[in-house]
């Protein structure tokens, strides 16, 4: 076999070397352009006030993860302090053009003071509360509202932090929004699928209200009122009722510039409480937004 001339190997590189880069960059203007975290950048662009208000509502069309502690102190037969962090993740679902599912769960991870001569346990996690609200996607003249399921699921670790038994009913929340104001209240009501009543017993009625106001100043910051109102059906008199009378105020902000962070800070004096409830709670909640 005759080696090739020179010549010849000289004329063939010159081509390789002049058509390879021609041949790489037709392939690289072909290629589709690919959005990353499309939705992140879409929320990067909103005023941490506009974050603020989304979240506040509760059937906002927002992903987030809140982490909200409430410190009840003077809990107790022996006034110690009980400490629930709440894990509570909102995700909503979109079902079409007009009408969103919006799905709130909380999961409380508990930490209990003495109730001697009680038994107790000093850690344990609580039971699972689900809520889904069918909601439309926009409101009509700053209102929105929200109606569906809510289920209790028998999570608790230990019997002393909450009943064994599946529960259900209904819940509802109603919405108004105009310039900085964003008001409404949330309701639900649990009735366990069955159990016992008497000293540790495993059923439940109980009821839940949360009215809130929230007026928003710019630059992410707000102040507010969102007590928790509840009510077991099951007690008598003025053993049923938690009432608390307080107020919050908050900031969201952006970490790095980018990642929405909702930080909130409130007290509450509990005006109506059972024989051993807590007389005031302290609020702290940090919410990531996504």
């Amino acid at each position: 076999m005759r080696p090739l001339p020179i010549r010849s190997l000289i004329h063939a590189a010159v081509a390789l070397a002049t058509t390879a880069p021609l041949a790489a960059r037709a392939q690289q203007e072909a290629a589709p352009s690919v959005r990353v975290n499309a939705g992140a950048a879409a929320e990067a662009q909103q005023s941490t006030t506009d974050l603020a208000k989304k979240l506040q509502n509760p059937i906002g069309n927002l992903y987030s993860v809140p982490f909200q502690n409430n410190a009840n102190f003077r809990y107790g037969p022996n006034k110690g302090t009980q400490d629930i962090l709440n894990i509570q993740p909102v995700i909503p679902i979109h079902l079409n053009a007009d009408w969103n599912i919006i799905t709130r769960t909380i999961l409380p991870l508990i930490w209990q003071p003495s109730l001697q001569p009680a038994q107790t346990v000093p850690f344990g996690t609580g039971p699972i509360t689900f809520s889904a609200f069918l909601s439309p996607a926009e409101p009509k003249n700053g209102w929105l509202w929200g109606v569906g399921p809510v289920i209790q699921v028998p999570t608790a670790s230990d019997p002393t932090l909450g009943s064994s038994v599946w529960g259900g009913g209904p819940t509802g929340v109603l919405v108004y929004m105009k310039g900085p104001w964003v008001a409404g209240g949330l309701a639900n009501n649990v009735w366990s699928f069955g159990g016992y009543q008497g000293r540790g017993g495993t059923k439940y009625n109980t009821f839940l209200a949360q009215p809130f106001v929230n007026y928003n100043f710019g630059e992410g910051w707000y102040v507010g009122s969102a007590p928790i109102i509840t009510a077991n059906w099951l007690a008598t008199g003025d053993k049923a009722w938690t009432l608390p009378v307080g107020a919050q105020v908050g900031r969201v902000i952006k970490l790095g510039g980018k990642l929405p962070v909702n930080l909130l800070l409130g007290a509450y004096y509990n005006a109506l409480r059972p024989e051993f409830g807590s007389t005031w709670q302290l609020r702290s909640q940090v919410t990531f937004i996504f």
